[in-house]
């Protein structure tokens, strides 16, 4: 669906992307994320063809948005941070406007308005003036907006900013749905909603793509070692000593807690040191109240790709 092939973007005094090459298939539900300043957005933009790259080439459905931008743009829907809406127009008035510009055939118009209408909650509100809608009611119209004209790519550029946490699961179910039906390009900072939603991750940082691979995937390559907490009472030493002198296997943080037990980290070359752990505790008459793997969250990895990495692919 899209073909990215070492696309460069200069600003004045600036490289803003550096021969950035990817690719996402059709039907994936792909996170795009990275620092502030990483060049996200500028790549959106020259994705969607709101803004020239200086070099390189890119594809969507087979189109080249350079030379067949109008093709492009008829394949794509497109809701920006900051979606720019007219707050005069009613949200109907506003669709059909919008279907209008898109190209959608006069017949198929009403029934594509209230389609996109249903899919985004929109159906009680089609009367209403925008300007007295609530930032999450807005935030549909800019969705069904990208919709109106069924495309098959659908770039959401933090479609929940702004949003309370009712509405933002409101909406991250929408973009599941949607994805039934399209390829998904999602841009955010919330990276709970990338690990929800999307089914792998590129990560830009300085320009450049530093990591594309699924989650999972990302998190076996960077975080070789896990790490294991148990609750147990015993004395300190011997249970630090026992612990160390299984193989393949380090205490990390040890601390005292009250009534004699202690909270003990450990790293541990595999996952199955659990049962090790469990085992030894039985053996050494431990009592014991807490044996858990720690997951490495998304954050994690994201901030370990983007302090200075280079890169993971």
């Amino acid at each position: 669906m899209i073909k990215v092939s070492g696309v460069t973007k200069k600003y004045p005094g600036r490289l803003a992307v550096d021969h950035i090459s990817f690719e996402v298939a059709r039907g994936e539900i792909v996170g795009f994320l990275g620092p502030n300043g990483a060049g996200k957005t500028t790549t959106m933009r020259m994705l969607t063809g709101y803004l020239p790259m200086n070099s390189g080439r890119i594809e969507v459905a087979g189109y080249d948005v350079a030379t067949q931008p109008k093709e492009v743009r008829r394949r794509i829907g497109y809701l920006p941070e900051n979606c720019p809406l007219y707050p005069e127009m009613r949200v109907d008035e506003y669709l059909r406007f919008r279907a209008e510009l898109k190209g959608v055939k006069p017949s198929a118009r009403r029934a594509k308005i209230n389609e996109v209408k249903e899919q985004c909650g929109l159906t009680e509100v089609g009367k209403r003036i925008i300007g007295q809608l609530s930032k999450g009611y807005r935030q549909r119209v800019g969705l069904a907006d990208s919709l109106v004209h069924d495309p098959d790519l659908l770039v959401l550029d933090e479609p929940t900013v702004g949003l309370d946490p009712y509405q933002i699961r409101q909406v991250r179910e929408l973009i599941k749905q949607l994805s039934e039906k399209h390829t998904i390009l999602l841009c955010t900072h919330i990276l709970p909603e990338v690990e929800a939603i999307c089914e792998r991750i590129l990560i830009i940082n300085e320009g450049k793509i530093v990591a594309a691979d699924t989650e999972e995937n990302l998190r076996k390559k960077l975080h070789s070692c896990t790490m294991i907490e148990l609750e147990v009472k015993a004395g300190k030493e011997e249970a630090l000593a026992r612990i160390d002198a299984l193989e393949g296997m380090d205490v990390h943080t040890c601390s005292t807690l009250p009534d004699g037990w202690l909270w003990i980290e450990v790293e541990a070359d595999a996952t199955e040191m659990c049962v090790e752990l469990f085992k030894l505790a039985v053996t050494a008459g431990w009592a014991l109240r807490k044996l858990s793997e720690q997951e490495h969250s998304l954050e994690d990895t994201f901030v370990q790709i983007t302090r200075g990495t280079e890169g993971v692919k």
